[in-house]
């Protein structure tokens, strides 16, 4: 199973994850064909190497030219909405899987800027998000991760600072406000470190959100390549995003098969069980007719889900029915395209 593992040991921001990603491709001038294909100008994309504490990692740097007109342009950047970034996206010929990555991954930003200042979606002006250099970020990663196009990208817990920092509205404590959202509103684990700065961008935040499944300490792989994307800032740790690329075995097990054995519960309850957790994340819910003691006509529920999912289904089964005891197994199965 071809695994991408990224430590964000030192946090994680849009340029060190495109750093890390190219260290992996070793290939520039791939993405910078594929980025063209926005059609958008105004900026030149500098790719060098910064050693960060005796380590040696890509730093990717996207310039915005300043020209004559600048004032305009840069006014024009600054109130880019989110369907203005989609309108560019759309209307580029980049690949479809591509496109739709990049929208995800903008669209967990904007929902957290959105609740931040109290305002709807669409209102949202990104400052830090539609400046172009995080539109190259989030597109170039998109392009990046379906070049290499894994079957499993997972996470290590990722590590914040604390503090304060200075940004457009003023002192921010740290992690700032739109990176808590986004953390809030997924499955990511965080933590703060002693580290007195900002070491997670909302960019950065919404790019591991929307691509790890999982964030635990790294897994059992073998590793063919590691890319190491470096940071702007200067720390008592390496400011580098460490991204493994290697081979997991597949894991025993990809889904949990749950039963029991009811007797003594009507239909119109089991009924209603099935509709609930089918909307809870059941990927399939049936039943079995079956005799059980003293020859009491019966139902066995066979409930498959993740196993993510599995302590959820589970209250519901005992919430919702009479039984007392549900048994579970992992079982594999393979799919087809849908």
């Amino acid at each position: 199973m071809k695994t991408l593992y990224f430590d964000c040991s030192s946090g994680i921001s849009g340029n060190m994850t495109l750093g890390a990603l190219l260290e992996i491709i070793g290939d520039e001038k791939y993405l910078l064909e594929e980025i063209k294909k926005l059609n958008i100008d105004g900026y030149k994309i500098e790719i060098s190497k910064k050693v960060k504490n005796g380590i040696t990692g890509t730093y990717v740097d996207v310039i915005l030219e300043h020209d004559h007109n600048h004032e305009e342009h840069h006014h024009h950047h600054e109130h880019r909405n989110l369907n203005d970034v989609n309108t560019i996206i759309d209307n580029s010929s980049l690949e479809d899987k591509t496109k739709q990555l990049a929208k995800r991954i903008f669209l967990r930003v904007a929902k957290a800027e959105s609740k931040v200042h109290n305002k709807p979606l669409e209102e949202v002006h990104f400052h830090e998000v539609a400046a172009i250099d995080s539109i190259i970020d989030i597109v170039g990663t998109a392009i990046l991760i379906n070049k290499i196009n894994p079957d499993k990208i997972i996470s290590s817990i990722v590590n914040d600072g604390y503090g304060f920092i200075e940004c457009a509205h003023g002192m921010m404590s740290v992690p700032v406000p739109a990176t808590s959202e986004i953390f809030t509103d997924s499955s990511v684990k965080f933590r703060q470190i002693d580290i007195d700065t900002k070491l997670v961008t909302p960019t950065g935040a919404g790019i591991i959100a929307e691509l790890a499944t999982e964030f635990i300490p790294l897994p059992t792989m073998t590793t063919k390549k590691i890319g190491w994307g470096a940071g702007s800032k200067d720390l008592k740790i390496p400011n580098v995003l460490k991204v493994y690329y290697g081979e997991m075995e597949e894991q025993e097990g990809n889904i949990v098969v749950m039963e029991t054995n009811i007797d003594d519960c009507g239909g119109e309850i089991l009924g209603y069980t099935e509709e609930l957790l089918f909307q809870n994340g059941a990927l399939d819910v049936f039943f079995t007719p079956i005799f059980m003691k003293k020859n009491r006509p019966a139902y066995r529920l066979t409930v498959s889900c993740k196993k993510e999912n599995m302590k959820k289904l589970q209250n519901i089964i005992f919430k919702e029915t009479t039984t007392i005891g549900i048994r579970y197994r992992y079982e594999n199965r393979t799919e087809l395209e849908r």
